[in-house]
């Protein structure tokens, strides 16, 4: 599982790990059963203080996301099933952020989803079915 942590991201450390884990079951990088890292190997791999994966550990941990099997370690929970409510819920985060940045530099929605949809024009080029499916809310465009 590879985490990468963004300095310019205003959130505690320990939900960015948090976040990640979570798009690492969305996008099917880690799946029911599978080990974590340890917190020391996370922490060492990351440069953070092991506290601040422990605690998104426990974070997770109360979610039932992953769980703790003493003297062997940490692995996703055997009941995790990414479904639409977590990947609506992954979206809405993302956009929740797009946002409240866009505002911090003074843009507005239209603009922001107007650059949006340039960017994502330029990425997939005009025609592609998913960009097409992305503006008509279809299958893999709206989440």
């Amino acid at each position: 599982m590879l985490v990468t942590l963004d300095p310019r991201d205003e959130r505690p450390l320990y939900l960015q790990i948090v976040d990640q884990v979570r798009r690492a079951l969305l996008d099917g990088t880690l799946r029911a059963e599978d080990p974590l890292p340890s917190v020391r190997e996370l922490a060492g791999q990351l440069v953070v203080n092991p506290r601040t994966v422990s605690q998104a550990y426990r974070e997770l941990e109360g979610e039932g996301v992953i769980y703790v099997r003493r003297g062997q370690g940490t692995f996703v929970a055997p009941t995790i099933h990414p479904d639409r409510r977590e990947r609506r819920a992954l979206v809405r985060g993302v956009a929740e952020r797009a946002l409240l940045e866009a505002r911090r530099n003074g843009l507005g929605v239209d603009e922001l989803v107007g650059m949006i949809w340039e960017v994502a024009a330029e990425d997939e080029g005009e025609g592609s079915p998913s960009a097409s499916a992305a503006r008509t809310g279809e299958e893999g465009g709206a989440a």
